[in-house]
């Protein structure tokens, strides 16, 4: 718990930073990394956490078990994972979140700042966009820092066709209720309110609501300190 607490400080000591717009661009897939936190005069003591940025796909889950299998043990490495992404697949979301639930880890929506002179690094705040959120909900304790932002929408997915006059056709796809209730159910379970996933089914696929402190503490999201 002391630990915790000291990364929380770490954590709260986050930097503004600029804001992401929602973008139609594909990012980068999600990649982990051990990154030491740079949480005073403690040199090779310094805590080691997960940082995972990027977008999620079908193959996150088991990269990040694999990943936590490759690494557990060595160093000085605690049970947190920093997570900045712009979202992704919704299904791999919540089998990445259940996965980080089984492991009993806590997660910082938060990256690691650039390089320094140092091998340890401070927190800059971070994303959790989009199918995020539902990654985010497996965390066994869930830190929101104020400068760092959590937005949702409404979930889709596109199919194409081939038509003889238009030629390929993209369309997008919405949930017909099915995974609404999966969702719900799911955000329960990680006792998180199901009406995070209402709302974000009434906000357009085309913006991001970005969730206040009010919402994060009504819903049970997370909270801004451990």
């Amino acid at each position: 718990m002391q630990k915790l607490r000291t990364l929380a400080l770490v954590a709260l000591g986050l930097v503004a930073p600029a804001f992401f717009p929602c973008s139609g661009a594909r990012a980068e897939d999600m990649n982990f990394r051990v990154v030491g936190l740079d949480s005073g005069n403690c040199g090779a003591r310094c805590p080691q956490v997960i940082a995972a940025q990027g977008e999620i796909g079908e193959g996150t889950p088991d990269a990040f078990l694999n990943f936590v299998r490759e690494n557990v043990g060595g160093g000085n490495l605690h049970g947190i994972v920093l997570l900045d992404s712009p979202g992704g697949k919704v299904v791999a979301s919540m089998e990445l979140g259940q996965a980080l639930r089984r492991l009993g880890m806590a997660v910082i929506v938060a990256r690691p700042a650039a390089e320094q002179a140092s091998q340890n690094m401070a927190l800059v705040s971070g994303r959790c966009y989009s199918a995020c959120v539902y990654a985010l909900m497996g965390g066994k304790r869930r830190v929101i820092p104020p400068q760092s932002r959590v937005g949702i929408h409404r979930m889709f997915n596109y199919s194409t066709s081939f038509d003889f006059s238009e030629g390929i056709v993209r369309e997008r796809n919405y949930d017909d209720g099915g995974m609404r209730a999966m969702l719900a159910r799911y955000a329960s379970g990680m006792g998180v309110s199901p009406e995070l996933v209402n709302l974000a089914e009434r906000t357009s696929p085309d913006q991001l609501y970005m969730l206040t402190s009010a919402d994060i503490a009504r819903w049970r999201l997370g909270s801004r300190k451990l």
